[in-house]
């Protein structure tokens, strides 16, 4: 069985540039798409405002109007719906353990308030069981062009984000940029001193970059592979790597420049300031 792109909707949108998204990944990577509406059991389902309409009419039609946007957009992809009942964190970290992505909107409406910017999206994309995709509206990157752009520190999320950024690359058939970033700090007010040891510490950390590449090169072959050693914090030098970028992949945690507390800080600043749609992926990962 081939684990689906599942897309979270809410109305927003977000959601629905998630949901762009989606479609055009599981096309692209030859995947199921499983569309879901998470219903939390405390909200009324006769709400104030909704037109006559029970919260389960409501969410029935947000779900048939999501289906036959994706049926329009690839009809021959296959799409299944699905209405669930809970915590949407908890339900949508159940999804991940049986979807190769879960693709979720930056803000949305109802149960997926604040879902990604918030303390429940940074849950999600820490303690997901697969990669969690991130969009922005409006929808930016959906139509594959740019490269991808992995950022790499040689961490076990790291390395099972590379290999996502490579099976992104490969079906997009997009160049990936490897980024790794040096965050120097100014030892005295007479740095410049430092000079010749900082460029030798670059240096050494740039080979070490290569030399892990070339086992993902071999699995890899047909995708074109650059690497990117920068000064600077991760965050800014991955946002700026963004704006020409159709996806950028990060690890969930990290070492060294990337180094950051349950999800990351590098996550968290990058989700916020990303110009186009965020992978966060957890160790292990391995195309299903």
């Amino acid at each position: 069985m081939t684990n689906p792109v599942v897309v979270g909707i809410d109305g927003s949108d977000a959601a629905y540039a998630a949901l762009g998204w989606a479609v055009q990944d599981a096309t692209r990577r030859g995947r199921p798409l499983r569309i879901v509406h998470v219903r939390e059991p405390w909200r009324s389902e006769h709400p104030d405002g909704g037109g006559g309409l029970s919260l389960t009419e409501r969410s029935a039609l947000l779900l048939a109007g999501a289906e036959e946007r994706a049926r329009r957009r690839a009809p021959r992809l296959e799409v299944t719906t699905a209405h669930l009942f809970g915590a949407v964190v908890e339900r949508l970290r159940t999804e991940s353990e049986t979807a190769d992505t879960v693709v979720v909107g930056s803000r949305g409406l109802g149960g997926f308030a604040g879902l990604v910017l918030g303390s429940v999206g940074l849950a999600l994309a820490g303690h997901a069981h697969g990669p969690v995709v991130v969009v922005r509206a409006p929808e930016r990157g959906a139509g594959g062009g740019g490269e991808v752009v992995a950022g790499f520190d040689g961490s076990a999320d790291a390395e099972a984000a590379l290999e996502y950024a490579m099976d992104q690359a490969a079906a997009r058939d997009t160049r990936l940029r490897v980024v790794y970033a040096r965050h120097t700090v100014v030892l005295a007010p007479q740095a410049a001193g430092y000079g010749p040891l900082l460029a030798g510490a670059m240096a050494d950390e740039a080979a070490e970059v290569a030399r892990r590449l070339p086992m993902w090169r071999d699995k890899y072959p047909d995708v074109e592979v650059v690497e990117s050693v920068m000064t600077g914090h991760p965050v800014p030098v991955l946002a700026a790597a963004s704006r020409t970028a159709a996806l950028v992949v990060l690890g969930s945690r990290g070492l060294g420049g990337f180094a950051a507390s349950v999800l990351g800080s590098t996550c968290h600043g990058v989700i916020h300031r990303a110009h186009c749609p965020v992978a966060v992926v957890r160790a292990p990962w391995r195309r299903s």
